[in-house]
């Protein structure tokens, strides 16, 4: 069996501290790209964000653990300081249609200019124009206007009143009409005198009157003319007066913003406006706190919402939106309690995340954004549409009220999601239009090849993290250590772990330990503590379930020899934690027809892949002992003591030993424990979690007192894999335990039972004293048996 047994060299990578080329990780430049041995991932992200087609967005994939959202955020602010910086977009007001609020671009950093000049033209507007109305100037002028149209009105009066007085007739003017009436000796006829007139008289009267009605009809236009002239007058007046004080101030704006088209058309708006609105602007406001004035809300119309300042950007914007409700990412509508109702306006639209990265890059977590199902629907409709409109969310919900309607503003960005893989399998799957719209895939690798190229490279990753968090920097026994718990967490001895986040966690906690010693360094000794204590707060399961192995109340033995059972092994995980655990695995052979029975998936405990493995046992059997032969035996497989549910085919190996063990009653060594999946030809294939299952067993072993004799076998194939304590390295160079690594049945065999196997022959038979030629012959013995009890049943129907 020594030729199976695994080099000590073979059972855990020594990186030695001296190997390393410095004494510090202050001897190592801090990496400067921010991402590390991801060139695949930057590649494909570099070309998501160069296409200029607007559904070449981006999935940035990789396993948790690996900083997909961090190292997606630093290459793109990387970018993004070379890309132009976006426009600043404004919201104001509609003066056509002021439920629409009007969208107007503006250069970066122009948009809070004109929030400041237009603030500084109300300010004028609430208090210089309403003094202007009230001064001297003004209002001697006005009253100039007045007197004027006061003397042209009493003359045409008068003039209407000395014709009619010589035709007989007085003229009575009030504040609504003007009347003629007869007169006689200067003083209104009464009714009974112009009655008591003789007809002549009366018709003459009429004729007359007549005659001064159109006259004063005629007059009356000319007043109505005189009136409408003063108002005009009034009105100039009144321009004069505002383009005195105004007029100035917006063309010097105009000249300031001579190179932005759309606020050129909205000062000239805002221009015509106010001098709509002159007698609004007229009235002062009086300062009530309480109450705000309506010249005040009036004059709100003039402010400048700017929806995005880009001022002190630089570069392209790079958004990370964590919280991506509907309103985080699209905007919304706020409102005010305004005498007991909810009022709104253009000045309370307020941006969300799209508007901010308008330009530049959206970061966004999947599993963040599907937690939100409208605000994932609208995210599409807005990258297709490219478009992003603010809306309401009562209009979602059914609820129709009276709101704004704010223009809806061009996009032009490059959203990112960032998540795990499997969400982007099901969203390319189920989602038609995911694919249309996110058609790059960047994923990012988990382990990297240990070269001496990538081993700097990690150690100046390393070096940068301690910097960036004002960690002790780590002496070479340290980084050795760390490196060493890299390829640990890799679980090949050929790899790097790029879950950063997990080595990051032991830096920061081997820190902690290094402070409270006063150590200037973080050494080895505190990168092992680090780990031993982290491992200690997770594993508080692990033990009592070992406790439960060494009192005997979960049973497996690891010494002396037993038929039809054997050692195999198991991996709890629990998250944040996983470890080994031995399994019972016991096997029963009868005659039958029945073949290989899995008392684990009878009960519904066991899954496919576990079912699977099982199956392939019987068409092993087939391939090895039926081709001379039928096969007549009913077998059962059971996991003893086992309470939950089985799954994974890397008991296999071990269920298949139980079997071969039972049929050929072949006693097995049950101080050995063996893992591997395997397949119909015998072939021992690897599995995962190979150092977790050699920890488990060893434990308990070394609970219930170490033989010299127990061990583990293996597939050949994870020797790559092993990662072992250095505990368990220090009892396998002492004798004290093994480890075994195969690559076919027969070998595992030859180590459970410590016989040979056998192989077959040419004539289809095993040779003799081998462990499967017992087999073999039992097989042959329980073919006859069964072929004898056929004939006797056929004999008795007879």
């Amino acid at each position: 069996m020594k030729k199976y047994l695994v080099a000590i060299e073979d059972l855990r990578l020594s990186i030695h501290p001296d190997s390393l080329g410095i004494e510090s990780s202050k001897d190592v430049s801090p990496l400067k790209e921010g991402v590390f041995a991801q060139e695949r991932a930057i590649e494909a992200i570099k070309f998501g964000i160069s296409m200029s087609d607007p559904h070449y967005n981006i999935y940035v994939a990789g396993i948790p653990g690996t900083g997909i959202t961090y190292i997606t955020t630093k290459f793109l602010q990387e970018v993004a300081k070379e890309k132009p910086i976006p426009l600043d977009w404004c919201y104001v007001y509609n003066f056509q249609n002021p439920d629409a609020p009007r969208a107007m671009k503006l250069s970066p950093g122009s948009g809070k200019e004109l929030e400041k000049d237009m603030a500084d033209l109300v300010v004028t507007l609430r208090t210089r124009i309403p003094a202007a109305f009230e001064s001297e100037d003004y209002q001697m002028r006005s009253m100039q206007l007045h007197q004027d149209f006061e003397k042209k009105r009493h003359a045409l009066l008068n003039g209407l009143a000395a014709k009619a007085e010589a035709e007989g007739f007085l003229s009575l003017v009030n504040q609504v009409s003007m009347m003629l009436v007869p007169a006689k000796e200067g003083r209104p006829m009464q009714e009974e005198e112009v009655k008591a007139l003789p007809e002549e008289e009366k018709q003459r009267l009429k004729e007359k009157r007549d005659k001064l009605q159109e006259e004063l009809n005629e007059a009356t236009k000319k007043m109505r003319q005189l009136e409408m002239e003063l108002r005009e007058k009034n009105k100039q007046l009144d321009n004069e007066v505002i383009v005195f004080l105004v007029g100035h101030l917006i063309e010097a704006l105009k000249e300031k913003y001579q190179q932005e088209p759309e606020v050129l058309s909205y000062l000239e708006e805002v221009k015509q406006d106010i001098l709509k609105n002159v007698e609004v602007l007229k009235v002062r406001a009086e300062v009530k706190l309480e109450i705000p004035h309506p010249l005040d809300s009036f004059l709100k119309r003039y402010h400048i919402n700017v929806l995005v300042d880009n001022s002190q950007t630089q570069g392209a914007p790079v958004v990370i939106e964590t919280n991506p409700t509907y309103s985080n990412l699209f905007g919304a509508i706020e409102r005010e309690a305004r005498f007991g109702a909810l009022v709104t306006d253009f000045t309370m639209i307020k941006a969300g995340a799209l508007h901010r990265a308008n330009g530049g890059y959206l970061i966004l977590r999947i599993s963040d954004l599907l937690k939100w199902g409208l605000s994932w629907e609208a995210l599409k409709q807005a990258i297709r549409n490219q478009e992003v409109k603010i809306e309401d969310l009562g209009a979602f919900l059914g609820i129709t009220t009276r709101t704004l309607k704010p223009q809806p503003i061009p996009l032009k960005l490059k959203v990112v999601l960032t998540g795990d893989p499997l969400f982007y399998q099901l969203l390319y799957a189920y989602d038609e239009i995911f694919p249309e719209i996110f058609k790059v895939k960047a994923e990012l690798t988990w382990d990297v090849d240990v070269t001496s190229e990538r081993q700097r490279t990690y150690i100046a990753c390393l070096a940068k993290f301690c910097e960036e968090e004002g960690l002790r920097p780590l002496d070479k026994t340290g980084i050795a250590r760390v490196l060493e718990y890299s390829v640990e967490l890799s679980g090949d001895k050929e790899k790097l772990t790029l879950k950063m986040r997990e080595i990051n966690d032991i830096l920061k906690e081997a820190n902690f330990w290094a402070l409270q010693e006063g150590s200037e360094f973080i050494k080895e000794e505190h990168v092992k503590k680090a780990i031993e204590k982290k491992r200690y707060r997770s594993s508080l399961l692990e033990e009592r379930i070992q406790d439960l192995f060494a009192k005997d109340l979960l049973w497996v033995e690891i010494d002396g020899y037993k038929i039809g059972q054997i050692n195999g092994l198991a991996v709890v995980d629990i998250g944040d934690y996983s470890f080994g655990r031995p399994q019972r695995i016991t096997a029963t052979v009868s005659l039958g027809k029945e073949g290989v029975i899995d008392i684990e998936r009878e009960a519904k405990l066991g899954g496919n892949i576990h079912s699977k493995g099982v199956m392939i046992l019987s068409s092993y059997f087939k391939e090895h002992f039926a081709h001379n032969k039928p096969l007549a035996l009913a077998a059962t497989l059971c996991f003893e003591q086992s309470y939950g549910g089985i799954e994974g085919d890397s008991a296999s190996a071990a269920e298949l030993l139980a079997l071969l063990s039972a049929i050929g009653k072949v006693p097995l060594f049950q101080g050995i424990a063996v893992t591997g999946s395997v397949s119909q030809k015998g072939e021992i294939q690897s599995v995962g979690g190979v150092n977790e299952k050699i920890e488990g067993f060893f434990k308990i072993c070394q609970k219930k007192g170490l033989t010299g004799k127990q061990g583990v076998v293996i597939p050949r194939r994870n020797v790559r894999n092993l990662m072992l304590k250095e505990e368990i390295v220090e009892a396998v160079k002492k004798g004290q335990f093994y480890i075994w690594a195969v690559e076919r049945i027969e070998e595992m065999m030859e180590i459970v039972t410590g016989k040979p196997s056998g192989s077959l022959q040419s004539d289809g038979t095993y040779p003799e004293r081998t462990v499967f030629y017992q087999i073999d012959e039992a097989l042959r013995e329980m073919a006859k048996l069964s072929k004898s009890f056929e004939t006797m049943e056929e004999g008795g129907e007879t």
